[in-house]
C-alpha cells in the first residue's frame, strides 16, 4: 500500500517562507510524477506544481517565481518550498502522485500577519 505524509505546514507571515515535505513509500517513488496540489476554503483543490522522475518541473502561474518543488530520491521525499507568501496561499496542501489516487492526508498552511 502506497503511503504519502505531509508535513510542514504552519502559520506564516505575509512574504514569509515555509517548506513543506511530503514522504513516500520507496517503491514507487523513482518512477512516478509527483506533485503539489491545495485547496483554499470554499474553493476547488487545484495543481500548484509537479516534478517528474527525470526532475522536470511545472508550476501554477500564481506561484511561478516563488514556490520551488524538489525532490530527494534517497529520503523519498518531495518537497515545496514557499517564498514571499502571500494571503491567497493560504489552504490545505496535497501531495499526490500524478495520475493515480494516491495522495497524502494535507497539511494546512495559514498566511497572516
Amino acid at each position: 500500500q502506497v503511503q504519502l505524509v505531509e508535513s510542514g505546514g504552519g502559520l506564516v507571515q505575509p512574504g514569509g517562507s515555509l517548506r513543506l515535505s511530503c514522504a513516500t513509500s520507496g517503491s514507487i517513488f523513482n518512477i512516478n510524477s509527483m506533485g503539489w496540489y491545495r485547496q483554499a476554503p470554499g474553493k476547488e483543490r487545484e495543481l500548484v506544481a509537479t516534478i517528474t522522475s527525470g526532475d522536470t518541473t511545472t508550476y501554477a502561474d500564481s506561484v511561478k517565481g516563488r514556490f520551488t518543488i524538489s525532490r530527494d530520491n534517497a529520503q523519498n521525499t518531495v518537497y515545496l518550498r514557499m517564498n514571499r507568501v502571500k494571503f491567497e496561499d493560504t489552504a490545505v496542501y496535497y501531495c499526490r502522485i500524478v495520475n493515480s489516487n494516491y495522495w497524502g492526508q494535507g497539511t494546512r498552511v495559514t498566511v497572516s500577519s
